[in-house]
């Protein structure tokens, strides 16, 4: 028999965010043998939306006309996400840089100075992930050669997180029992619990490609697949004899 003593943090869980319950933690001192789990459980759920990396990489003699074409050809790009549809709050920014550009003289033996680099790149959501292919092929049409991605995620997975949650603490109990049982125990008293939440993996990934000037007619193949969200309980238990008070 499991002896439940978690009302008080089953009631306090309901009302704590996300953040706060993945740190979660109770403990209550133990007077027997004490058996400690650690369990993780994970629930495959469809994911509802596709991440992906878009961007611009120019080259030219200067730095500010590195920048200035980068600008103009990334100014495209961004213009034709928006008009596929995408909410400009899921269009973020994460990267422009400007790098020289030098190559190795063999006759002198020394780095010869050829120009400038200018990339920008953005991350964008996509929330239709059936459009990922036909938005990767468009992305390339209005001038972005620089792509990596889909990565797939679920907007709200709260719900597969408490399935998991609920799945690994019932195989803790189920442990927890068959350990009183081997040790000639009646029973298991729950003394502490930690959570920790795990991200959704494994993802499907495209590695950064990139892209040259040609462009292909063909939308390129998505498939979402399956994503997983985790939950890893570590619980620690009280052998107990019937004797003690209990709960069934």
């Amino acid at each position: 028999m499991i002896r439940p003593a978690i009302a008080l943090f089953a009631a306090s869980a309901l009302t704590l965010p996300a953040t706060a319950l993945s740190a979660a933690e109770i403990e209550i001192e133990a007077g027997g043998p004490v058996v400690e789990l650690n369990v993780f459980e994970t629930v495959q759920v469809s994911p509802d939306v596709a991440t992906i990396g878009a961007g611009v990489t120019t080259e030219a003699p200067t730095a500010t006309e590195a920048l200035r074409q980068n600008s103009a050809e990334m100014e495209k790009v961004i213009a034709r996400i928006k008009a596929l549809g995408v909410a400009a709050k899921d269009i973020q920014t994460t990267g422009i840089n400007l790098n020289a550009m030098y190559d190795y003289n063999q006759e002198s033996q020394r780095q010869v100075f050829r120009g400038y680099q200018a990339s920008n790149r953005v991350s964008v959501m996509l929330r239709k992930i059936e459009d990922t292919g036909k938005v990767l092929d468009a992305l390339v049409a209005a001038g972005a050669n620089d792509l990596n991605g889909p990565s797939f995620s679920v907007e709200d997975d709260t719900a597969a997180k408490d399935a998991a949650r609920k799945r690994a603490f019932e195989r803790a109990q189920a442990q927890a029992k068959a350990y009183a049982d081997l040790l000639g125990f009646d029973g298991a008293k729950v003394l502490a619990i930690a959570e920790n939440i795990e991200g959704r993996g494994p993802m499907p990934e495209l590695a950064a490609v990139r892209l040259g000037v040609a462009k292909s007619d063909a939308v390129p193949p998505v498939q979402p697949g399956m994503i997983s969200a985790g939950v890893n309980l570590t619980i620690k238990y009280e052998l107990v004899k019937d004797s003690a008070p209990s709960a069934e």
